[in-house]
């Protein structure tokens, strides 16, 4: 299997619908996120907005770093949206991709230190997986 469909991890043709939707109402705050992690601004590495993972869509997805951003609003604070989002994320992790979550507060009152936590786990993740090829 080539490079660019290994990415997707047998993502669905509705489900690549599903992400095109998204990409185009994406919420504000992913918005804000979207500003920095565009044209490799964040350690020249490349992300993806809503993309497609198996049956789901992260909000961000960086390939070489094997690496989900998510962007968390008030819903995912109800105890069901909670359980969801941990069984999404297990099965996200076992295809070897790491997750991160910010919520949308965090990245309201202080994108700079957003953008700084994404640099310095960017950086360690680069360390793991050169590590794991060595």
């Amino acid at each position: 299997m080539n490079d660019n469909r290994e990415m997707f991890y047998g993502a669905t043709p509705p489900v690549f619908e599903k992400a095109r939707v998204l990409r185009k109402n994406m919420t504000h705050h992913e918005k804000l996120l979207w500003e920095e992690l565009r044209f490799k601004n964040i350690l020249g590495l490349r992300f993806k907005a809503q993309h497609p993972i198996d049956n789901f869509i992260a909000d961000f997805y960086c390939h070489k770093l094997r690496l989900v951003i998510e962007v968390d609003g008030e819903y995912h604070n109800t105890s069901e949206q909670t359980g969801y989002d941990l069984a999404r994320q297990r099965i996200i992790e076992n295809y070897g991709i790491r997750v991160l979550r910010f919520t949308n507060n965090e990245i309201e009152e202080g994108l700079t230190k957003t953008v700084n936590k994404i640099r310095t786990y960017e950086e360690k993740r680069m360390k793991e997986l050169t590590l794991k090829t060595n």
